[in-house]
């Protein structure tokens, strides 16, 4: 009968026959007063291998993180599927929809479905957008890898972006300015007024807290905000035909801009870290909605009337990764 051969994975992934079970070998002796025969070639001793290093060896942890497969996990899941060599817990919700629906955010998969769907054809709709599904978490965590890597350290020499430029924190205890937040200035190495990109002296004691210099210079940045929103709006409204009445300043989490029918806009004070033209891309967004409430082809045509590089401005939007506070 055949023997079947075992075989085993050695740390570097050579497979090495495994012993099989049955009779012990049997060790020949070496009979006295006999000198052994002079060893050819073939029977030489194997060549001294150098001793493995300690260095040569992964890591206990590494070797699980090579090996275990990527996983996301919804702080909500209560389903959990393998997708290829993704294992993904995902959020499941019934409500009143008509097909199932898959959204991919901050926290991870979230699957929607209709309350009459069986379990084993949402599972079928999962497995079918697998594709999809891994691609979107993949980016998602790689946005939110970028998003913590521009986390600020609010200290003296702090950089964040202010419009597409770099601008240096610099606390400056010579100033004292009146009110909470002080006022703070962009201005160059000597003092004198600069454009954006140089350093914002901001009048506080060198021992200020990280949330002083923080508030600080959220209240300069949301003044600026402001300024150049009410600017921007004022010089695209008559582009577009319309007139808007309101402007107020969003902190929101996931939402740049709105705007409501009777005149309203609300747009993130967050915009101002980014160059010019995208804040432009976001306004016009906006006041194209008082023409045109929805996303409609007819919606784009008239943003792409103001700004024909609108989609190369939204993707900017999108990619770039806003400093995390």
């Amino acid at each position: 009968m055949q023997r079947l051969l075992q075989f085993t994975l050695d740390l570097f992934g050579t497979e090495i026959p495994a012993p099989l079970p049955g009779k012990p070998r049997k060790v020949g002796k070496i009979q006295p007063n006999r000198t052994p025969a002079p060893a050819t070639p073939a029977q030489a001793a194997p060549e001294k291998r150098a001793p493995l290093r300690t260095e040569d060896l992964l890591p206990a942890q590494t070797l699980r993180q090579v090996l275990a497969p990527a996983t996301y996990r919804h702080p909500a899941a209560t389903r959990e599927a393998l997708l290829g060599d993704t294992v993904v817990a995902y959020q499941f919700r019934r409500g009143k929809r008509r097909t199932i629906g898959f959204t991919v955010g901050a926290d991870g998969l979230v699957v929607s479905a209709p309350k009459w769907v069986p379990l084993y054809e949402i599972d079928k709709a999962v497995l079918e957008k697998t594709g999809w599904i891994v691609s979107k978490l993949h980016e998602t965590r790689a946005r939110h890898d970028r998003l913590e890597a521009a986390r600020i350290e609010w200290r003296d020499g702090a950089t964040l972006p202010f419009l597409g430029e770099p601008v240096t924190v610099l606390i400056d205890a010579r100033h004292t300015f009146a009110g909470i937040g002080g006022e703070l200035r962009v201005t160059d190495a000597d003092g004198s007024p600069a454009a954006p990109g140089k350093s914002l002296h901001i009048g506080l004691a060198h021992d200020a807290t990280a949330e002083q210099i923080r508030d600080s210079v959220q209240a300069w940045l949301m003044r600026q905000a402001k300024r150049v929103f009410t600017e921007r709006l004022n010089h695209f409204a008559p582009h577009l035909g319309v007139q808007w009445r309101k402007l107020s300043l969003s902190s929101a989490g996931t939402r740049w801009g709105s705007a409501s029918a009777d005149g309203a806009i609300r747009l993130n004070w967050r915009l101002i870290h980014f160059k010019p033209s995208v804040i432009d891309y976001v306004v016009v967004h906006e006041l194209s909605h008082l023409r045109v409430m929805d996303h409609s082809p007819r919606f784009w045509d008239t943003v792409r009337t103001v700004v024909p590089d609108y989609a190369e401005l939204r993707s900017q939007l999108k990619d770039e990764a806003v400093p995390r506070w």
